[in-house]
């Protein structure tokens, strides 16, 4: 009969774990959340590359647009205003300065198209930095759900292992006393340790979830207010 008490307690912390895990989604705090995805825009190496690669292209915009003036070439000439009217070194009719402007057709139509293109990869970078944006913010929402989560595990197992301990040092109590057998006071030791143990493979996991966190933003969860 003790034996079976022994069990049912053992199932019953199994049931409070479970149930407790219920209440995740009241833990979570979205403001926070929202600062730790602001975080990763501004920290995170593979959203600065993005952002700089759209500024990149934005700048050829404007550098396409003034390479128009490549393909326009101005010269001008004098003739002394006493120069006689056959003259081969002055062979042109008007005295004074004469401008002339030459327009490279084929060069026109290459920068037309240039600005276009310069344009087109400049809406394509915004578009790839939009979609990085929402993939950046699913992957800080995954992993902060993760790290809360493993944080609530690491409660739960932690107050289990200190429910079993208490338990296993209850039993070492009436097994000394001869109030139990040694196979009821055994069993109770060996759950005492695979709680504890399930603690400390919690405490590695929220470890590791914590640190995955802090990678993608960046910077110390303890930082980020």
């Amino acid at each position: 009969m003790k034996k079976i008490a022994l069990i049912c307690l053992m199932m019953l912390a199994s049931l409070t774990i479970s149930l407790a895990q219920e209440s995740i989604v009241s833990q979570i705090n979205y403001n926070q959340l929202e600062k730790y995805i602001q975080s990763a825009k501004e920290n995170y190496p593979r959203k600065q590359i993005m952002a700089l690669t759209t500024e990149r292209v934005r700048n050829s915009v404007p550098s396409a647009t003034v390479s128009y003036l490549d393909m326009i070439n101005a010269s001008y000439f004098y003739r002394p205003n006493n120069a006689s009217a056959v003259n081969p070194l002055y062979p042109y009719l008007v005295n004074g300065f004469q401008l002339g402007i030459n327009l490279n057709l084929g060069s026109f139509l290459q920068k037309s198209y240039a600005i276009k293109t310069a344009k087109t990869e400049l809406k394509i970078a915004q578009l790839e930095e939009k979609e990085y944006d929402a993939v950046l913010t699913n992957e800080v929402k995954t992993r902060y759900y993760n790290y809360i989560y493993q944080l609530n595990q690491l409660k739960l197992q932690t107050q289990t292992a200190q429910d079993y301990k208490t338990v296993s040092e209850d039993q070492r109590y009436k097994f000394e006393k001869g109030e139990i057998t040694l196979q009821v006071f055994n069993a109770s030791r060996i759950g005492a340790s695979g709680a504890d143990g399930g603690r400390i493979q919690a405490e590695i996991d929220f470890l590791k979830a914590k640190d995955a966190l802090e990678e993608i933003t960046g910077q110390k969860l303890e930082q980020i207010k």
